[in-house]
């Protein structure tokens, strides 16, 4: 595929975009959403290139979050072309990680998984949107508690479109699809642990695929958080096509690798 990178960049910019508002800046953008202010996603500095004088956009950005009582915090989507700003940060207390950023695209076949009368899949309605969040806010990759606020946009928005699944009637399961144009992606794939292991997630994968399948997308795309998961995709149809490095630079609270650990 021609451009992956470009393809990519638009469609994390629009993602982000359902939740916070963007406001362009010359080394990127801000996203900004203080009635949420500690959604990581919806609370950073979105930066695309080494800035030319990086010293005036960190204190460009810690004077914009630190404004509105916000822990100030950099993604930096080319983390090896930015040592310089890396180095200064470092230099200025943030702390800093770097973390493997798989990039999978379904391969178009729906994956087969055996009947069983006890799982149902559902979409995500009024009647049972409570059970979708209950399960979510229990989910430490997805951010815990921090995760209702922004189900609740995400519920609200056309672009998505969130699943339930119940096993033996109880819900244990969610997943979504993002749509934007004609490229989507599969986020907040979660199972309550305690339901883990009976291979629920491949019923849930499978109905969204055939959702995919109908929706007719141009390309659906999976955003694995660790080789773990890389390999249950893996093993449902998602081809990894490309492994990005992503950065995050933070001025206090947890980060996103002691999030994801619980």
């Amino acid at each position: 595929m021609n451009n992956i990178k470009s393809v990519l960049e638009e469609q994390s910019i629009a993602y982000k975009m359902t939740f916070s508002p963007k406001i362009e800046r010359p080394w990127g953008y801000f996203f900004c959403h203080p009635e949420n202010p500690t959604h990581y996603d919806a609370n950073h500095a979105h930066v695309l290139v080494q800035p030319e004088q990086p010293e005036q956009v960190i204190d460009e950005v810690v004077g914009f979050f630190q404004e509105k009582g916000i822990i100030p915090r950099f993604y930096l989507y080319d983390p090896a072309n930015c040592q310089e700003l890396i180095e200064r940060l470092q230099a200025h207390g943030f702390g800093y990680e770097e973390f493997a950023h798989p990039v999978q695209l379904w391969n178009g076949k729906v994956t087969a998984v055996a009947s069983d009368p006890a799982i149902v899949v559902e979409p995500v309605t009024e009647a049972n949107y409570q059970d979708a969040v209950d399960i979510e806010v229990q989910i430490k990759e997805l951010g815990g508690s921090i995760r209702e606020k922004a189900f609740e946009q995400e519920f609200r928005d056309p672009n998505f479109e969130h699943f339930l699944l119940r096993y033996n009637g109880v819900p244990v399961s969610t997943a979504c699809i993002f749509a934007n144009g004609d490229q989507a992606q599969m986020e907040s794939v979660a199972t309550l642990e305690a339901y883990r292991g009976k291979g629920l997630i491949g019923h849930v994968i499978r109905h969204i695929q055939e959702v995919a399948r109908e929706r007719n997308y141009r390309h659906f795309w999976v955003f694995p958080i660790s080789e773990q998961v890389e390999r249950v995709y893996q093993r449902h149809g998602f081809d990894t096509i490309e492994q990005l490095t992503m950065g995050h630079a933070f001025l206090g609270g947890k980060s996103i690798l002691e999030i994801r650990e619980g």
